[in-house]
C-alpha cells in the first residue's frame, strides 16, 4: 500500500499535536488530582480517545515520565531564552521565582521522581542534565554581572529550590511568593535589599525588645519609652524623688557614715 504525497506528513503532525493535548491534559490532571487519576480521565480531558493515549504512552509509568521531562525541558528552555536579557541578574532571580511558584501544583510529580521504585529515568535524567547547564550559564552570567554571590554553585539553588518549595506548598496557588522565600532569594544576591540586614546594634532596644528612650538623668539606667505621650526622664519614682531633692537644694540620701 503506498502513502499519497504529503499524507504521512500530516500524520506525524497530527501525532505531534494529539501527543501535545496529551500532555497538557495529563499536567492538569495530575496537579488537580496527583497520581491516581487514569488514562481514560486523561483522554478525555485531551479530547482523544483511549487508544491514543495508548499509542503514545502504553503505560502511566510511561505518561509521568514524559509529563515530568516535558516540564523539566520547559524550564531549561526558559533559562537558556533568559541569556539573551541584558540584565542578568533579574533573569537569573525570575527563573528562580518561576521554578518556586510553579512546582508546587506538582508535588506527587515531584515525589513520584524522587523515589526508587525502578521506574524509567532515562528520558529525566537528559532533561534534567539540560536544566541543570541551563541554569548553571544563567547564574554565572548573574555572577559575571555582579548581582549574585560569587561563592554561590548551581547545586546550592538546586537545595534552595527544594526548601523553598517547601514553604511555598503551604500556601494557595493563587499567593505571592512567600516572605521567607523572598528572604531566602534575597540572601543570594551580592547586595542584600536592606529588609533582610541584620538591625544595627544602635538601635537602643532593650533585651525584651521594648524601646528606650535616653538614660535615666539620675543613675543612667535605660528608660522604657512610653506607647503614647512624653518620654519619661527617670527610670523609677525612687529616681524621680532623688531628682527633686537635688532640685530643692536637699542633700539626697545615703547609707554612706
Amino acid at each position: 500500500m503506498t502513502v499519497e504525497h504529503g499524507v504521512e506528513p500530516a500524520i506525524r503532525a497530527d501525532a505531534r499535536r494529539n501527543r501535545a493535548l496529551i500532555l497538557a491534559a495529563a499536567q492538569r490532571a495530575l496537579a488537580e488530582r496527583g497520581t491516581a487519576v487514569s488514562l481514560a480521565e486523561v483522554a478525555r480531558r485531551a479530547g482523544v480517545g483511549a487508544g491514543t493515549v495508548h499509542r503514545h504512552f502504553p503505560t502511566k509509568a510511561a505518561l509521568l515520565e514524559a509529563v515530568v521531562q516535558h516540564r523539566v525541558d520547559r524550564l531549561a528552555t526558559l533559562a537558556a531564552d533568559r541569556l539573551t536579557d541584558p540584565d542578568q541578574g533579574a533573569a537569573f532571580f525570575a527563573v528562580c521565582t518561576h521554578v518556586i511558584m510553579t512546582t508546587p501544583g506538582n508535588k506527587d510529580l515531584c515525589d513520584l521522581v524522587q523515589s526508587d521504585d525502578g521506574w524509567p529515568r532515562a528520558l529525566l535524567r537528559g532533561a534534567g542534565n539540560r536544566f541543570h547547564r541551563a541554569l548553571g550559564a544563567l547564574l554565572a552570567s548573574a555572577q559575571r554581572q555582579g548581582a549574585v554571590r560569587r561563592d554561590v554553585v548551581v547545586t546550592d539553588v538546586l537545595d534552595i529550590f527544594t526548601g523553598c518549595v517547601a514553604i511555598q506548598r503551604h500556601r494557595r496557588a493563587e499567593d505571592p511568593l512567600a516572605p521567607a522565600v523572598a528572604l531566602i532569594l534575597d540572601a543570594l544576591r551580592t547586595h542584600p535589599s536592606p529588609v533582610t540586614e541584620h538591625p544595627t546594634a544602635d538601635r537602643n532596644e532593650t533585651v525584651d525588645g521594648n524601646e528606650t528612650s535616653a538614660p535615666c538623668a539620675v543613675c543612667g539606667t535605660p528608660v522604657r519609652r512610653p506607647p503614647t505621650g512624653r518620654p519619661a526622664r527617670y527610670c523609677s519614682p525612687a529616681c524621680r524623688q532623688k531628682a527633686h531633692r537635688l532640685r530643692n537644694g536637699s542633700r539626697p540620701l545615703t547609707t554612706d557614715r
